[in-house]
């Protein structure tokens, strides 16, 4: 996902009020909260933090704990230099800049059933997961596409058979529910690997997928701690403890240092849990003989999304769902992003559109500074 959507803000909050920022819309709503364990409370006092910067996964990787008091200080930034290790080794994992990859390796086996390793294995079965909850947006089988509109040729429409009925229900935002694609399946193995089963030819790019997954494992791995903070690249997940809060601003691609607003996520008795990622078009952009182009593949079509949104910042109970929320967003457009989001399991979404407008979804004012 696009690295500059989001940004940790270090500053403990009174509270979140339920103002929303300029231009977006303040439409109040009731909704439960998937993904928080209790009802948020508003933070009293900020608790110490450890704090370890790195770049991973061709970007920035911060890890932040939270803890009691600051002799716990030390720990916790032994543990954050071990999760930022351990992140950038399932980043290695699963990169398809790198043939020696287990990603890029399995990709290039000619046969149709692959041993995949552990870590290849868990994030796959996440990619279908993700397949499923987006009715099909959200495709990591897009690694030749991908490429393809990365390449200086004209691009040409890919041929698929007949789409599919939608079995998601999104109908009315599903307008053209995806061709049909490549299908692939995971055989379980011994000791968490498995056996990738696939059509001939069918390639992975988990780009799309992988950073909210790695951000939510590595935030288990810090479960001993009051509360903690993973930035993979711009894809965070969070768990806050009860008299703590993090504040996370959303960037303005328009305009470098601005923000189109700024989520305040408080903690609870038994900790609140926490995604946001930001997708957009603005960032990996870049210009072809035949026009513009950027890196969201639209898996209806095979070519870069025509869509009327710039950006798309979703904040629900983890980072991988809303990653997967956030890109669904752009590639579907605003009419049927807004339909969507409205109806999915997620906290809130703020969407720039190309036109300047910032809209959210109902429920997001909840959450706003």
């Amino acid at each position: 996902m696009d690295t500059t959507g989001v940004t940790v803000v270090p500053v403990v909050s009174a509270g979140p009020s339920v103002t929303a920022p300029p231009g977006v819309t303040d439409a109040r709503g009731g909704a439960g909260v998937p993904g928080v364990t209790d009802t948020p409370t508003a933070p009293t006092t900020p608790f110490p933090r450890a704090m370890n910067r790195s770049r991973a996964m061709g970007g920035g990787l911060g890890i932040h704990v939270a803890v009691a008091r600051d002799a716990d200080i030390p720990a916790a930034e032994v543990d954050a230099a071990r999760v930022a290790a351990r992140v950038r080794a399932w980043a290695a994992r699963l990169t398809r800049h790198d043939p020696s990859s287990d990603l890029m390796r399995a990709n290039a086996d000619p046969h149709g059933a692959v041993p995949v390793r552990p870590t290849l294995a868990t994030a796959l079965r996440w990619a279908a997961d993700a397949s499923e909850m987006s009715g099909g947006i959200v495709d990591a089988t897009m690694l030749r596409e991908r490429l393809a509109a990365e390449a200086p040729a004209p691009l040409v429409p890919p041929t698929f058979a007949p789409p599919p009925a939608d079995p998601r229900g999104w109908s009315s935002a599903l307008s053209s529910r995806p061709r049909s694609r490549p299908t692939w399946r995971l055989e379980p193995s011994r000791h968490r690997s498995a056996i990738l089963h696939r059509d001939p030819g069918t390639a992975f790019d988990l780009d799309g997928v992988a950073k909210g997954w790695i951000a939510d494992r590595a935030l288990a791995l810090l479960d001993r701690h009051a509360g903690a903070l993973v930035d993979a690249d711009g894809d965070i997940a969070i768990r806050t403890a009860q008299g703590d809060s993090w504040e996370v601003s959303v960037a303005d691609p328009r305009t470098p240092g601005a923000e189109l607003a700024v989520f305040v996520l408080p903690g609870a008795r038994l900790g609140a849990r926490y995604g946001v990622a930001t997708s957009g078009i603005s960032i990996h952009r870049w210009t072809a003989p035949d026009g513009e182009r950027h890196h969201l593949i639209d898996p209806r079509t095979g070519l870069p999304a025509a869509t009327d949104i710039v950006q798309a910042t979703v904040l629900a109970g983890s980072a991988s769902a809303a990653e997967a929320w956030a890109k669904t967003a752009v590639v579907l457009g605003l009419v049927a992003a807004l339909d969507v989001l409205d109806r999915a399991p997620v906290l809130g979404a703020i969407l720039l559109a190309s036109d300047g407008r910032v809209l959210a979804v109902p429920r997001t004012t909840r959450w706003l500074a």
